[in-house]
């Protein structure tokens, strides 16, 4: 019974490093779009900077125990790879926003550092350290799946789920239920309990994306229409002004003819005589 649980825990931890992988990239779309835009105004870099200092706390955490390989792997890929997003960001940020990622990712550091210093030093069973780290890690992947609902609730105020995309939401919520059942598997609760969290949080994304989804294209199509609006009046304008000129030159030059009008489409326009100067043909 050990060893077939052991194969499941493996199983499940395997696929959790996959999908895990994918949810590593998933935030790909959105840096694109923000080097489209040369800026990252309207993103959050809370949410990688948190998940960047979980990953480490995770690697620490794999170091204390035993047959926690999968943990190693995956969590490197996520530093290696989060702190390409946070440089990215930070290099398309706003000063102020620059300015308050860096605080966080330092204040961060400071923290971490000081965790193992002090685990190192001050616990003396590899049993305690291990707990108390295990602890931790629990209270930040929380962070983690927690750090979201800012943009959650940019999503609801705005009706518009830009910033919010749709395959980071779908793939955390399948990692999280391959890491819960890799936890369970082994008996370790530190890993199992804050995937009922982030399991919640995903599927309340998804619902999210699903409901501002359809808001967010109907304003996208009212969008043209405005635009032919914006066109109507500006042709609108330029008759007005033919029209004025035409009258001044049949008052001043006496020419014959008298305009007339047609609509099109709801706009006037103008036809003039024909035995016009050769400076006023258009």
């Amino acid at each position: 019974m050990a060893v077939t649980s052991g194969h499941w825990a493996f199983a499940f931890g395997l696929l959790g490093n996959i999908v895990s992988f994918m949810v590593i990239l998933a935030p790909i779309p959105t840096f694109y779009q923000i080097y489209k835009k040369k800026s990252s105004d309207g993103y959050q870099s809370i949410p990688y900077v948190v998940a960047l200092f979980s990953a480490m706390l995770w690697i620490y955490y794999a170091l204390l125990k035993s047959n926690t390989i999968l943990l190693i792997t995956i969590n490197s890929v996520a530093c290696f790879i989060e702190t390409i997003y946070i440089l990215f960001y930070i290099y398309y940020a706003s000063k102020t926003a620059r300015v308050q990622t860096v605080k966080v990712l330092v204040l961060l550091m400071a923290c971490g550092m000081g965790l193992i210093g002090v685990t190192h030093f001050l616990v003396k069973t590899s049993d305690q350290r291990t707990n108390i780290v295990g602890w931790i890690c629990l209270i930040f992947s929380l962070c983690v799946f927690i750090a979201p609902t800012c943009i959650l609730r940019q999503v609801i105020r705005t009706k518009s789920v830009e910033h919010m995309p749709f395959l980071l939401s779908f793939f955390l919520t399948l990692s999280a239920v391959m890491w819960f059942f890799y936890g369970l598997l082994l008996k370790d609760f530190n890993i199992a309990i804050p995937n009922v969290l982030g399991f919640t949080f995903g599927v309340l994304q998804m619902v999210l994306y699903l409901i501002y989804k359809n808001a967010s294209e109907i304003r996208e199509q009212k969008l043209p229409q405005v635009q032919k609006q914006i066109m109507v009046v500006e042709e609108h304008k330029n008759i007005e002004i033919v029209k004025f000129s035409a009258h001044n030159l049949s008052s001043s030059n006496k020419i014959p003819g008298v305009s007339q009008t047609c609509h099109n489409n709801g706009v006037e326009a103008i036809s003039l005589p024909q035995n016009l100067p050769k400076e006023c043909e258009v």
